[in-house]
Order: C-alpha cells, then sequence, then structure tokens
C-alpha cells in the first residue's frame, strides 16, 4: 500500500440469534466499537443475519433469501459506513431471478455499494448443505477499490483453494478477507478444523505477501431438519495474519 495511507482492519466474531433485527443491531454495535478503536475495514462474519440455516435441507429457509436492490440490511450497513467513514463487506443470501447466492456487498467509505461477489465454491455435506440454497457464484473472483485499500473478498469455502487467493492478489488486492461460519462436524465430534482452517489462510497471506482478516462466528446453534435435529458449535478464532506471517 502506498505510504501516507493508514489502513486498520477488524474482524468480528459473534454469536447469532435467529432473529434479523437483534443480529444486525449487535453487527452495528460491534462496528461501532471496532470503530471507535481506530478500525476502518471492517468484515463481519459470514450469513450474519441469522443462524446457520444449512444444517437443513429446509424449502422453508429459502424464503430467507433477498434481492441485492433495496436489501434492509445492505441499505442499513451503508448509512452505518458512510456516518463512520469505514468500509464495511456485508454478507448476504441472494434471490437474484430464479438464482440463489451466498453474497457479499462491498460497502465503500463514503457509504457506496461497490459491488457484489457471489461465492464460488460450495460445500455440501453433513451440517454444510450450501449446494441446496446456493448456486456456484457467477462473478468470479474479484477486487474492490475502496477509498482506503483495494481488497479482495472471498467467503468461507473458498478459502480452502489456493487460487482463490492468488486471482485476487493478480488482481491487485492488498488486503484479503474472509468471512465465515465454520465450527464442528455434526456426523463425528472428535474431528476439529480448526487449525487446520487457520493456518490454510496463514500460507494465503505469507504466499501473497498480503495480510489477510478472516470473521467467524462463535456459539452453539441447534436446527430443526428432515432427520431430526442437528447441532454445530462454531468455533470463532477470527484473527488477522501479517503479510510474513
Amino acid at each position: 500500500m502506498e505510504k501516507g495511507r493508514t489502513v486498520v482492519v477488524s474482524a468480528l466474531q459473534f454469536a447469532c440469534t435467529d432473529d434479523i433485527s437483534t443480529n444486525v443491531a449487535t453487527a452495528e454495535r460491534l462496528v461501532r466499537a471496532a470503530h471507535k478503536q481506530g478500525a476502518n475495514i471492517i468484515l463481519i462474519q459470514e450469513l450474519f443475519e441469522g443462524y446457520y440455516f444449512c444444517q437443513a435441507q429446509r424449502e422453508d429457509f429459502i424464503q430467507r433469501a433477498k434481492p441485492h436492490k433495496d436489501h434492509p440490511t445492505i441499505l442499513r450497513m451503508q448509512k452505518l459506513a458512510k456516518e463512520l467513514g469505514v468500509v464495511i463487506p456485508v454478507s448476504f443470501f441472494e434471490e437474484a431471478n430464479n438464482a440463489h447466492y451466498n453474497s457479499i456487498a462491498i460497502i465503500d467509505a463514503d457509504g457506496t455499494d461497490l459491488g457484489i461477489y457471489r461465492k464460488s465454491h460450495i460445500p455440501d455435506g453433513p451440517g454444510y448443505e450450501e449446494k441446496f440454497y446456493f448456486n456456484p457464484g457467477d462473478t468470479g473472483f474479484k477486487v474492490f477499490q475502496t477509498k482506503l485499500a483495494k481488497i479482495g473478498v472471498a467467503i468461507c469455502w473458498d478459502q480452502w483453494f489456493p487460487e482463490a487467493a492468488r486471482a485476487m492478489v493478480l488482481q491487485g488486492a492488498e488486503i484479503l478477507f474472509y468471512p465465515t461460519a465454520i465450527g464442528s462436524e455434526p456426523q463425528d465430534g472428535s474431528i476439529d478444523s480448526r487449525d487446520h482452517w487457520k493456518r490454510v489462510m496463514q500460507g494465503h497471506a505469507g504466499a501473497n505477501l498480503v495480510p489477510l482478516v478472516a470473521s467467524n462466528r462463535i456459539g452453539k446453534e441447534i436446527i430443526e431438519t428432515e432427520h431430526g435435529k442437528s447441532e454445530i458449535t462454531f468455533y470463532g478464532n477470527s484473527f488477522i495474519a501479517g503479510n510474513l506471517t
């Protein structure tokens, strides 16, 4: 980054309820707290408006999707970003005609919506049955020129693929951001991916010589599925990796 620019990043981390207004209010409170501590690019975790509903394959959960245009949470975050002068990537479940995406809108420090990235890599396994809800993204990997830095933003499962990070850095990304929802494995409680998850992203930072910011939710969430109750304990461990980490 150019000399003279001061960029302070923050990764938020909180336990979600399944009430949109409560979660959005929590996100706003934490954005304000991060800003008060000097942060000016603030990452909120993946799909923070509610529980991680992808534990189940339920058609009623598809109703949670909303179009990008005039999305109420994005509009609220635009006002907040403009008020505070901060950049906020905003994760949301997107309805786009007959398709549905796991998407993120990048809100610049003046409140401008710079556009969206749609998650490319979609997991499909016990507790993380995203292919039931999300089409593979059609935007390709993108970078966004904000007023503070040129940033690359991918989403959760994208982080397991080094090509995603490299593609964004080759387009000029100066910082990489990964909002995430990851935790225990409902089918096998002995599996703990936490350290592997962190090390892979530290590798992206080290291999590409750029800082990386990862935000993950915490807390236990129980979802009623077609086979009974499913439970995931999200392990948080949000972190910021330096470019030599």
